[in-house]
């Protein structure tokens, strides 16, 4: 995005590429539909971000969802609002857009050069680049650094970067929008690993998302659970662990429930009892007996389904983090995205310092903020010598 906002206004652009081939994470992505943006009204679409809101919303009302959603329609590739308000391109998946997308570059004179790994800067404060041909420095006018964050290190974002900007703040990378490690019973891991939880409803704090997640074998992840990880993962880093309570059947009160599984028969078993009379699922199921052999009060089982506590232990790994919080300290970059201490260069993207929950809200920032580097850079590229 950085590349086609700079050729546009009339800069010569050349994306330098860790991999063998552009936008890895972007097909990645559209493995689940690629959610490009999110339909909710613009206000409550910037809350979404937090701390970070007033650094990125500049960027995302100079480049709404409306204009992200025009952008992929003026490639050719329509786009639906599902039912949940996410946006998608209709094809459900990324390659058609990245195909017209990179010939859209190709038209504009953008250089796609592979395989190049920034090795940081020289002495004069060139760039020096590891490829194919060897070790070779690039002297350019304006540099725009959209090298991402962390997780899924395999498809290029690997985090190298964090040692070649001397001087400037970063805050620690951490996995954003991930599971959590519990420490299931052999039973429960054997049997109900792979399992999803579906239409159930997570708390953590004052906050209530509904939705599904998974039962893993080290834990528990899904869309529900990464709508509370980031306040997950700072209280377990303040306090070891969190408690997840998990309502195994939102749609009904606890005194309905309640009223549904009172009297059980002796000679039906408690699962069978559960399943039959509460409407539960077996893995839901499982769960109530794995909280009650851990404990857990057997003389209110009702508000035992309604809230199911879950003690999380650990976040799972950042490789595995669908994206990454930490970065780039804003406190390092101005107003157009450009670094302090390096004039001429720009960040934007994952690298900075904000997180968001899946919806659209990643992609959306990282598109945002690109265009807005790429259009800054050009604008630097194109003046005269400062």
């Amino acid at each position: 995005m950085a590349a086609e906002a700079a050729a546009e206004a009339g800069a010569a652009v050349t994306v330098f590429d860790h991999m063998p081939s552009p936008a890895r994470k972007l097909l990645i992505a559209g493995r689940g539909g690629l959610n490009l943006t999110h339909s909710e009204p613009l206000e409550r679409f910037l809350g979404r971000y937090g701390t970070a809101r007033e650094r990125l919303e500049p960027f995302i009302r100079a480049f709404p969802p409306e204009a992200l959603i025009a952008w992929c329609e003026g490639l050719g590739q329509a786009t639906f609002t599902g039912s949940s308000g996410r946006v998608f391109p209709k094809a459900m998946k990324a390659s058609p857009l990245l195909r017209a997308w990179l010939a859209r570059l190709a038209a504009l004179g953008v250089t796609l050069r592979a395989r190049q790994r920034w090795l940081g800067f020289d002495g004069d404060g060139g760039l020096c680049f590891a490829g194919p041909e060897g070790e070779h420095i690039e002297r350019p006018r304006a540099t725009v650094l959209a090298l991402g964050g962390a997780s899924w290190p395999r498809l290029g974002s690997d985090a190298a970067w964090t040692s070649l900007l001397p001087g400037c703040a970063i805050a620690p990378l951490r996995p954003s929008n991930m599971g959590f490690a519990v420490a299931w019973s052999d039973h429960l891991r054997t049997r109900f690993a792979g399992t999803p939880l579906k239409r159930i409803a997570l708390t953590f704090g004052d906050a209530t998302i509904r939705g599904e997640a998974l039962i893993t074998e080290r834990g528990i992840e899904g869309g529900a659970v990464y709508a509370l990880s980031a306040a997950i993962r700072e209280a377990i880093a303040a306090q070891g662990s969190a408690t997840l309570l998990v309502d195994l059947r939102p749609d009904l009160s606890r005194e309905a429930l309640a009223a549904r599984i009172a009297g059980r028969p002796t000679a039906i078993s408690l699962s069978n009892h559960l399943r039959r009379a509460g409407g539960l699922a077996p893995v839901a199921v499982a769960l109530v007996q794995e909280a009650l052999h851990g404990g857990a009060p057997r003389d209110d089982l009702a508000g035992l389904v309604k809230a199911l506590p879950l003690r999380l232990i650990a976040p799972f790994p950042i490789e595995r983090a669908i994206s990454s919080a930490g970065g780039l300290a804003w406190s390092e970059v101005d107003d157009r995205l450009m670094l302090k201490r390096h004039p001429g260069i720009f960040a934007c993207g994952e690298m900075l310092d904000w997180e968001a929950p899946t919806g659209g809200y990643l992609l959306q920032a990282c598109f945002a903020t690109g265009r807005a580097a790429g259009r800054a850079a050009a604008d630097w590229a194109l003046s005269p010598p400062r």
